[in-house]
This record gives C-alpha cells, sequence and structure tokens, in this order.
C-alpha cells in the first residue's frame, strides 16, 4: 500500500461536486496505459474525498448521484479514465523523462532513416523531439505518443516506420543461434520450413529500425554465410 507522502490526489468534478483518490501516481500511470492496476496497492485508503487534505467526505447520496452506482472499483476507475491527476512539478518532470525514454527506444527500434536503412541512434531522435516541441503526456500510451512523435520529427530528419517481409536463409549449423535473434528481432514468423540438408528457411515481419541489426547479428553469428531479401 503507497503512503499519503508518496501519492496523488486524483480528482474529479462532476454535478457541481469534487471526488478525489489518494494514488500511487506510478500505479495510475500504468492503469491509463494499461488499465491494469492492484487497487489495494496503489490507494492509501479506499475512501472517496471531497477534498482529501481536509479530510471531508461526500455523502452516500452524493457518490450515487454522480456516478450511478456505489460499487467503489467502478467510482476508482471512473476517476481515472475521466479526471485529472494532480502531480506535483517533480512527479510530472520524472513521469515526463521516464516516458519520454520509452518512446525514443520504440521509435529507435522501430523506425529507420530511409536514405541510409540504418535506424536513428537515440540522441538524435531526441534532438529532433526537442526541436520539434514534442509534448510528452506523463499519462498517455506510448503507442499512441510514438505515432504522434514520428509525425512530428518528419520535418526535422528522414525516418519510416515501415515494416516488411523478409526472407531468410540460414545454414543448419547457425540455425540454433540465429533463430533467438530472429524470434528477438521480429514481430513475428510467417512460415518456416527445413531443407533436406538441415538449411532454415524462413518469411519474417520485421520493423524497418531493426532490420539492420538484425542482419548485422546474423553475419556475426553465422560468419557472413547468411541470405536475407526484403520480399516488399
Amino acid at each position: 500500500m503507497v503512503t499519503v507522502e508518496e501519492a496523488v490526489i486524483a480528482r474529479i468534478e462532476t454535478g457541481g461536486q469534487k471526488f478525489e483518490i489518494l494514488i500511487d501516481p506510478d500505479a495510475a500511470e500504468k492503469y491509463k496505459e494499461s488499465k491494469e492496476i492492484d487497487w489495494e496497492e496503489a490507494l492509501v485508503t479506499d475512501e472517496i474525498w471531497s477534498d482529501s487534505k481536509k479530510g471531508d467526505r461526500p455523502s452516500e447520496e452524493a457518490i450515487d448521484e454522480a456516478f450511478g452506482t456505489l460499487e467503489k472499483i467502478e467510482i476508482f476507475e471512473t476517476i481515472l479514465n475521466r479526471g485529472n491527476i494532480q502531480l506535483t512539478t517533480e512527479q510530472r518532470r520524472n513521469l515526463v523523462e521516464r516516458k519520454s525514454k520509452r518512446i525514443i527506444a520504440q521509435i529507435v527500434a522501430n523506425a529507420m532513416n530511409p536514405q541510409t536503412e540504418s535506424p536513428h541512434p537515440p540522441q538524435r531522435i531526441e534532438n529532433a523531439l526537442n526541436e520539434a516541441r514534442f509534448v510528452v503526456d506523463p499519462f498517455a500510451s506510448v503507442e499512441i505518443q510514438v505515432e504522434r512523435a514520428v509525425n512530428e520529427i518528419k520535418m526535422k530528419i528522414p525516418i519510416s516506420m515501415e515494416s516488411f517481409d523478409v526472407a531468410v536463409k540460414v545454414p543448419s549449423r547457425y540455425v540454433g543461434k540465429s533463430y533467438g535473434e530472429i524470434k528477438e528481432l521480429s514481430k513475428r514468423i510467417k512460415n518456416e520450413e527445413y531443407m533436406n540438408d538441415g538449411t532454415w528457411i524462413a518469411v519474417i515481419d520485421i520493423a524497418a529500425g531493426s532490420y539492420k541489426k538484425l542482419t548485422d547479428r546474423l553475419n556475426s553469428i553465422t560468419k557472413g554465410d547468411v541470405e536475407t531479401k526484403i520480399l516488399n
């Protein structure tokens, strides 16, 4: 269970009244992204407040009128889904910084420079985001913000978020080590089969930003004895 000192206020105003809960900001962030939460661990208490700082509580009649239920989990979810989370400057800075790193990491992993067919380094992505004055929402999902971020930095750097099918052919003696790398870096293995001599051939779906990393790793493992071909 989170302490009062660590918690923030999540608040909704409806029907002219305020309703608040005290919640761990990290748990609130996770809920906003995945809808997953352990309420017992996330909340200071399961109380619903009209003013948590003063210790004021709304009546059951006011709660029922505002939410149409007295079921606390439903009320907690409504407050987080439709209300606002009151962060201190330091809490917001920490959440934004952490979310920024995740956004940049996902762009690096899934995007590439179409002019060189190689991934952009993290610092270049960060610089482009700063130049574009991209605003990170500490509670919006990484996936949604990655899409928005890429659209905003397209005017700053050449960037592509495409994925494509790649045919891969690996000699039998290298399949064991190569398969793990392919599984890790590709989105999925669409089809695969073994030839009579044990050679493994497959078609994989891979993000543009991961293609060069994969070919580099496979060439290292097989000492260059691997074939890859972009199919689309």
